[in-house]
């Protein structure tokens, strides 16, 4: 490990290029004022201005907004397409806590009819001289919970056509705003990997041995007019609400079709056993990234930088050291709620995740 350090070493930096060698899956936990009143937008802009600072300050090089403006990390989006709506989710749960997220649900032809969060982009952008990071949800999460079920469309394949031309809309948009660094937030690859969800997604009218490819799919044709220069990279997990989850399972069963998706950067988590170990990533492309989400964003214990290491090294056995990069393994608040952790150890998460990359990349 230590002659693979001092080969970056002589690269140099955290990168100038995303994804950053400390970097930072999207979400922010609310301060108090913001909890309260979450609807007001001049105390979201206040909000975001603060958190813009403090993740300059720490030494982060993609800003985010901390998704301070959404309820939810997908629905905010997804309903915003023409032919989406949000009902009560039927399948499976996330543990420990009574309440649930909602589901979207294709009513009718998808269009990208309007613009979506491009004003809430502006803003992060006008604010900050770093790279402005902004997450959206991943086309597969227009499918992935409600399935076939919960799709209007008679013929599938023109469900993922219309799809994937939403997307392209959605990302033009985008780079026309000037943004050069996007995340498709997509837990459908990761909730493939486990048993129980294969098993709805058999209940809900889908064959879960074809999504993976299904969706790799769709993504490839969501990105095939993307401007040069703008880097797209994929986030998946295993579900992130109240600091509960939903699935488990190694990413081996998804791997080959995940990694085929055409983006160029993929966030992944690797925080406890139920994400399995590291060998999957043996089915990265060459020259693709892969941020290793091994900071936990579900608890306040704070990660030492010996252990964050050790785990990089073990990952390096499988992708070269100059292609990976560190993060938490999902957001602080991917909804409203927050996990349950406090700010200032949501801060000294951040910190321990750009202390460790200056000392193994630089």
């Amino acid at each position: 490990m230590v002659a693979r350090r001092e080969g970056i070493r002589r690269q140099g930096g955290l990168g100038v290029k995303p994804p950053f060698r400390a970097d930072q899956v999207g979400s922010l936990l609310r301060p108090a004022y913001l909890a309260q009143a979450r609807k007001d937008r001049k105390l979201q802009d206040k909000a975001i201005l603060e958190a813009i600072r403090r993740q300059e300050e720490i030494g982060l090089e993609s800003i985010t907004d901390g998704e301070f403006r959404r309820d939810w990390w997908h629905l905010d989006f997804l309903t915003q397409i023409e032919g989406v709506a949000a009902r009560t989710n039927p399948g499976p749960k996330f543990g420990g806590t009574e309440e649930q997220p909602p589901i979207p649900t294709v009513t009718g032809k998808l269009r990208y009819a309007k613009p979506i969060m491009i004003e809430d982009f502006a803003f992060l952008k006008k604010n900050t001289k770093k790279t402005a990071k902004y997450t959206i949800p991943s086309p597969s999460m227009l499918h992935l919970r409600g399935g076939r079920a919960a799709i209007a469309y008679a013929d599938m394949d023109e469900f993922w056509s219309d799809a994937a031309a939403v997307y392209r809309d959605a990302i033009a948009a985008f780079a026309k705003a000037g943004c050069t660094y996007l995340q498709l937030d997509d837990v459908a690859f990761a909730y493939l990997c486990d048993p129980k969800i294969r098993a709805a997604c058999v209940k809900n009218g889908d064959d879960p041995d074809r999504l993976p490819e299904t969706y790799s799919k769709t993504i490839r044709e969501a990105l095939k007019d993307r401007p040069a220069g703008m880097t797209i990279a994929m986030h998946t997990c295993r579900g992130n609400f109240k600091s509960a989850f939903v699935a488990e399972g190694g990413y081996e069963p998804v791997a080959e079709a995940m990694f085929a998706s055409g983006v160029d950067a993929f966030f992944m988590e690797f925080d406890t056993e139920r994400a399995g170990g590291f060998e999957p990533l043996r089915f990265v492309p060459k020259g693709k990234k892969v941020v290793l989400g091994l900071v936990t964003s579900k608890t306040p214990q704070l990660e030492s930088k010996d252990e964050l290491k050790n785990r990089i090294e073990e990952a390096a056995k499988f992708v070269p050291l100059e292609d990976l990069c560190l993060s938490p393994q999902c957001g602080f608040s991917s909804t409203h709620h927050g996990n349950q952790l406090t700010q200032d150890e949501q801060w000294h998460k951040l910190e321990r995740v750009v202390q460790t990359a200056k000392e193994v990349w630089r």
